[in-house]
């Protein structure tokens, strides 16, 4: 596969809830009080204000009389192997299980890391430009205008900067009033390798920019432009091309990054985009902008008592609009933000599938950002081919697989191979494509995607396990990300509860979709490999091991041996008493083990675990620590305490995105949950509402949030009570609401709603609003 190959998809997503009645409430656009503001100076280029549009990124900060825009574009990517070409057809998964047994693990070991200690594969940044001002000019503020996704510098005299990414062309532009920069310079990496800029702390897989030996970048200007163009590896250049438009009381900058993926002449097109922009001018830039992010942000909205969570969730459905767009490339470990610091991004800045992916498109099910998060299902879809045929070299199966850890091209970067070459991360991507389904209510492309890829996953899967003399079904190798590192010790007895919950949640959503879709051949034979594959582990009084015989005895940053609680729901408080002591003893387990090794994603993670199983408080204790300590000026999470209060013994600070989508997603965990208790049966979802909030949060709302079966769900919450909800329906059929009303009764504005024990229901056709107000 062509590193540098764009993909297309073959069909876009359909958002079925576009033309659905609206709810009483209005969808509200981000108030300008939880806008992303920064005193001056800004110093550090993973502190800037986050722009971007999918494709293009770029972070703004600076200090002084010198502003910084930090330069970016998702498939700008070194896919060159380090070591041998195509490693992982020689060094197979059965031979390293060969090798396991005979316990030569610093063999495996060799043969599975190797290709991560290199250079590359690597993301790549895009240098950055420079705006220098009059000495007398001293920066003042920045800001993110969220709801416009704008970037502003304000400096002490009353000049301004205004920046933004456009929405609709691949095109950045800045507007600059009341003073004239007396300086534009373009820097390419190199350039800023070699002003030695703060190296970033933390991981860094690759090393410096100089690392990757290329050639210096080819420098040209006239008279209001200027560009570099960078000859990078297997035939990819690339060009960032600046050009500036001085009038009477504004200066105009516009920027776009082009390369041999677009076009042969790319330097004439990098130009021909500048040039229609600047004509076009700020404003008329701005207004198609505007009106793309308005409709962004009607798509749902919440509203929470806590100024830091509020601030937050805005901030991270902002990142799914500014850094996830279809037939854009999806969000890596740092979305459009690449490393501005002469070094290559925290851990190549690449795809990993063990947590990072998953949870970074884990938000916007319920928040009806369907098109955004179809960007990393159409990347997943476009590589079939190609993890067929990784499946059928490294694996010796049929069906299909994703790398644990990969490149933009797909390509297997090895590393941890516990982790990276483990198979199970594959069904965990699957997942991905039944939440989509499940949300979305959309058979098309239930029977078009989400069934034909999680299916050859399943088949992959089976090609694998193999029956024990007990009849169960078992991996050759197993593991739990991350536990024992990269040690011998991380290989456990197959399968991991791990790899236990992450199989048989594969397998019943394929024996769901499969029955939606009239295979029922097919349903039978995942059905029975999800019984086969038998009970999880745990001890006497409940809680939940790694595997047969090892239990957590320490803390640890990956909550992997309980994922069955959540994100899988597996093991609900719904499924009986023993179910519920599964879920205390576990939790109960993680608590006396402390929190001294987790990073970030550790705290919001649990989170959105404490509120799935309705443990308000210790969501909202969570949730308030991810906020406090974890995440920059910006907002970025980093994986260490930045306060050094002792929340965790990591103090480090590289960035990755997913504990910001964690986060986000907790806060939709709070306020409203849709979740079977029977995981794999149709239809069989219920609608929580306001299941898990805290008592500081005694006043809440959202509006048209999305509920798995295609609902749209609005509910207002007062005084701790909720007061009125109602649903939308994506598609006709019978609707189940949770009644945890605390006594309160609805009053309905459709007749025939019945009760069931705890559980309301009521047939909807599809677009019929059900109402309730509570007395």
């Amino acid at each position: 596969m062509h590193a540098t190959k764009i993909f297309k998809t073959s069909f876009v997503f359909f958002n079925i809830c576009l033309g659905l009645s609206a709810s009483a409430q209005l969808v509200e656009l981000p108030d300008s009080v939880y806008n992303l503001k920064l005193k001056a100076p800004v110093s550090s280029w993973d502190e800037g204000l986050p722009l971007g549009n999918g494709l293009m990124g770029g972070l703004l900060w600076g200090e002084a009389h010198t502003i910084r825009l930090s330069l970016d574009r998702g498939d700008l990517w070194d896919e060159r192997t380090t070591g041998e070409k195509e490693w992982w057809k020689k060094y197979t998964y059965q031979k390293g299980a060969d090798m396991i047994a005979q316990k030569k693990f610093n063999t495996v070991a060799t043969w599975w890391d190797a290709a991560y200690r290199g250079v590359s594969p690597t993301k790549l940044p895009a240098g950055r430009i420079e705006l220098k001002f009059p000495d007398a000019e001293v920066v003042n503020e920045f800001e993110l205008k969220e709801a416009t996704a704008q970037g502003v510098v304000r400096f002490r005299s009353g000049a301004i900067l205004n920046a933004l990414y456009s929405a609709h062309v691949p095109v950045a532009m800045l507007s600059i009033k009341g003073v004239v920069p007396t300086g534009v310079q373009l820097l390419s990496p190199m350039d800023v390798y070699r002003q030695k800029a703060r190296e970033q702390a933390g991981p860094s897989s690759g090393g410096s920019v100089n690392k990757l030996g290329y050639p210096e970048a080819i420098k040209g200007n006239s008279e209001n432009a200027q560009w570099y163009i960078q000859e990078a590896a297997d035939g990819l250049k690339y060009c960032v091309y600046v050009e500036t438009k001085k009038t009477a009381g504004e200066t105009l900058l516009a920027l776009s990054i082009t390369s041999t993926m677009d076009a042969k002449d790319f330097l004439v097109l990098a130009r021909k985009r500048c040039s229609k922009a600047l004509n076009n001018g700020y404003e008329g830039m701005l207004k198609p902008h505007v009106k793309w992010w308005t409709n962004f942000w009607q798509e749902s909205s919440v509203s929470v008592p806590d100024t830091a969570v509020q601030k937050q969730y805005n901030l991270v459905q902002y990142f799914y609009g500014a850094a996830s767009r279809l037939n854009a490339p999806p969000m890596p470990l740092q979305g459009v933000w690449t490393a501005d610091n002469g070094a290559l991004p925290p851990w190549k800045g690449d795809y990993h599938n063990d947590l990072n992916t998953q949870m970074t498109y884990m938000a916007y099910q319920e928040s009806g950002r369907y098109s955004e998060g179809a960007s990393y299902l159409n990347f997943l879809w476009d590589r079939r081919d190609f993890f067929r045929a990784f499946a059928r070299d490294f694996y010796g199966t049929a069906g299909l697989a994703c790398p644990g850890v990969m490149s933009y091209s797909g390509q297997p970067l090895g590393g941890w191979g516990q982790y990276s070459m483990s198979p199970s991360m594959s069904a965990w991507s699957a997942h991905l494509f039944y939440l989509h389904w499940l949300y979305t209510a959309d058979d098309k492309f239930l029977k078009e995607k989400a069934y034909p890829w999680s299916s050859e996953v399943g088949e992959c899967m089976l090609g694998l396990l193999k029956k024990d003399s007990k009849g169960l079904l078992k991996l050759p190798l197993s593991s739990s990300p991350e536990i024992f590192d990269n040690s011998p010790k991380a290989w456990l007895e197959p399968n991991s509860n791990y790899d236990l919950m992450s199989l048989k949640m594969l397998f019943l959503s394929l024996k769901e979709m499969a029955e939606v879709c009239k295979k029922d051949t097919e349903a039978q034979k995942w059905a029975a490999a999800a019984l086969a594959l038998g009970d999880f582990h745990t001890k006497e009084d409940g809680t939940l091991l790694l595997d047969a015989n090892n239990e957590l005895k320490s803390s640890h940053r990956h909550l992997s041996n309980i994922i069955g609680l959540y994100p899988f729901n597996l093991i609900t408080k719904e499924n009986g008493e023993r179910a519920t002591q599964v879920i205390d003893a576990s939790l109960h387990s993680w608590d006396k083990l402390g929190t001294s090794q987790w990073c970030g994603y550790s705290f919001s993670w649990m989170s959105c675990m404490r509120a799935r199983v309705g443990d308000a408080e210790a969501a909202v204790k969570n949730l308030d620590i991810f906020v406090k300590a974890f995440v920059l000026r910006n907002g970025f999470h980093v994986n260490g305490d930045q306060t050094k209060s002792g929340y965790s013994d990591f103090t480090y600070r590289p960035f990755t995105l997913e504990g910001n989508f964690l986060a986000s997603q907790a806060v939709h965990e709070m306020l409203l949950q849709s979740w079977s208790p029977n995981p794999g049966q149709v239809n069989t979802g219920i609608i929580r509402i306001f299941p898990a909030v805290s008592q500081k949060w005694a006043n809440a709302s959202f509006t048209n949030l999305r509920a798995e079966g295609g609902y749209l769900v609005s509910a207002v919450r007062k005084n701790n009570k909720t007061t009125d909800f109602s649903i939308t329906a994506g598609k006709s059929g019978k609707v189940r609401i949770k009644d945890n009303f605390m006594g309160s009764r609805p009053t309905w504005n459709i007749q025939n709603v019945v009760k069931t024990g705890d559980v309301y229901e009521v047939d909807l056709d599809k677009g019929q609003t059900l109402k309730a107000v509570l007395n």
